[in-house]
């Protein structure tokens, strides 16, 4: 190192110098030398470094690999391509008469069986009917319907999801379980705000009378906008006729007692050969027995089994898009569903 040759220059120098006016060097000349020798040293070692022959090379710049990103969670209710459909081809309910329980879901599992219900997903597009037909804002997701504490739970969110600005989750037990008349019940406790649309509704396994309505649909109860412009008020419809855009509708609606959206209220419907009946905690508040159909005589088409739908929509033409106030998330709660035959 330059520092070190420099230093030992200068030890030369300081001994010749002394050296020349005695013999020998006294212990102080000793010591100042070995003094000077150090200095040099450290001088030399410890500088700056900016003389340039002493730097080293950079070391290499160190990668770092990111790590993976996180996978989404596995679905919870997943879809299955073999199920087994069972129909139950019930005795007519009277009123006040006995019946028989045939089928039921009390949601007191860990998750829905996919042998019994199917999540729909999207638009409605894979059906040819984007926006589900109706003009409305969901996307529906599988796992938007859960299982907590003993009840079905959809809830619908304000969120993105595929170029929608809502989600919520549609589940129904087509090819899985359908029915021809006796009673059905559920136990429900209803979202509120304007443009949320909840239902429990009927559709036909099979389109024996022609595409929508012709072969028919019953909604059970319906409800928009409730704690709004819907106040407290839920309907039961028919509909039916030619297919659309030739078909028709008729039905009521009720007011129900309390609030249909803090509580829970049983809605249920008897559904015999030629009369229907609609009713809120057991209390009867419609009837229906004319129909018809385009393609076949009376009692057509509520001749056919039918499967059961639950859902919450958000917006469409029935209850208008949601409002900024509108709070989400919410929520519809299913204690129970049940299906009745009467008695032989």
């Amino acid at each position: 190192m330059r520092g070190a040759v420099n230093g030992g220059t200068l030890i030369r120098t300081a001994v010749s110098r002394y050296g020349s006016a005695m013999s020998r060097p006294s212990p102080s000349v000793s010591n100042f030398a070995v003094w000077l020798l150090l200095g040099a040293l450290l001088s030399g070692c410890g500088g700056s470094g900016s003389s340039g022959d002493t730097d080293s090379p950079a070391p290499p710049p160190i990668s770092v690999t990111p790590p993976p990103p996180t996978p989404p969670p596995e679905p919870i209710n997943v879809n299955i391509d073999d199920p087994v459909l069972t129909v139950e081809f019930n005795e007519p309910i009277t009123p006040g008469g006995t019946s028989t329980l045939v089928w039921s879901d009390e949601f007191d599992d860990e998750r829905l069986d996919p042998r019994r219900w199917f999540f729909e997903t999207g638009d409605g597009g894979q059906y040819s009917l984007a926006g589900w037909g109706n003009d409305e804002l969901q996307w529906y997701l599988t796992d938007s319907a859960l299982l907590e504490n003993g009840r079905l739970v959809i809830t619908a969110r304000r969120e993105s999801q595929n170029g929608y600005d809502y989600t919520s989750a549609r589940l129904h037990t087509r090819s899985r379980f359908a029915f021809r008349y006796g009673r059905i019940e559920a136990r429900l406790r209803l979202p509120g705000g304007q443009g949320l649309w909840p239902a429990f509704w009927l559709l036909p396994q099979e389109d024996t009378y022609g595409t929508w309505a012709a072969s028919g649909e019953i909604d059970i109860m319906e409800a928009i906008n409730l704690g709004g412009t819907g106040g407290n008020t839920v309907f039961g419809t028919l509909h039916y006729g030619g297919e659309s855009p030739d078909n028709v509708f008729s039905g009521n609606e009720y007011v129900v007692p309390g609030s249909a959206t803090d509580e829970f209220h049983l809605y249920a419907l008897e559904w015999d050969p030629t009369e229907i009946r609609w009713y809120v905690d057991d209390v009867l508040y419609a009837m229906q027995n004319f129909w018809h159909t385009a393609s076949a005589d009376y009692p057509a088409p509520f001749d056919q089994p039918f499967y059961i739908l639950l859902n919450v929509a958000v917006g469409g033409r029935f209850p208008g898009a949601p409002s900024p106030g509108t709070v989400f998330p919410v929520t519809m709660e299913v204690d129970y569903v049940r299906v009745y035959s009467g008695a032989n």
